[in-house]
């Protein structure tokens, strides 16, 4: 269930991404854009954790305002994925994955807050 809720709030926030940023397309059915938020999801389980292990001097350097740059990368390499695997999602370069990282983030972290939530007990 959390794991579902987790790919919906991704979905979620990339279609505010494709809505409010130049530079980012989507073109297709509601349904590719779940695949397209599981492949996001994938990259930022397996290849964010050892890109930012690999820039860790530069993240604590700049004290962690590098992490939007590994943002952009982690959303502009989703984006070569799914033109390459016909799913309809481009990302058309740095700058609109610079702006759509940070959107991404702020809309997932948003949704994550009121929808992820542990349900309180009823007090007797």
């Amino acid at each position: 269930m959390k794991l579902l809720l987790r790919l919906l709030i991704n979905a979620a926030a990339l279609w505010v991404a494709v809505r409010f940023v130049p530079g980012i397309s989507f073109e297709g059915n509601p349904v590719l854009l779940l695949v397209v938020a599981l492949v996001f999801g994938i990259v930022n389980t397996i290849v964010k954790p050892i890109v930012t292990l690999l820039s860790l001097p530069a993240v604590l350097l700049t004290l962690g305002i590098f992490l939007l740059v590994i943002n952009a990368l982690m959303l502009w390499f989703t984006g070569w994925l799914s033109t390459n695997l016909g799913l309809g999602f481009h990302v058309d370069g740095f700058g609109a994955a610079f702006l759509g990282g940070i959107v991404v983030s702020l809309v997932a972290w948003a949704l994550s807050v009121f929808l992820d939530r542990p349900q309180e007990k009823e007090s007797r």
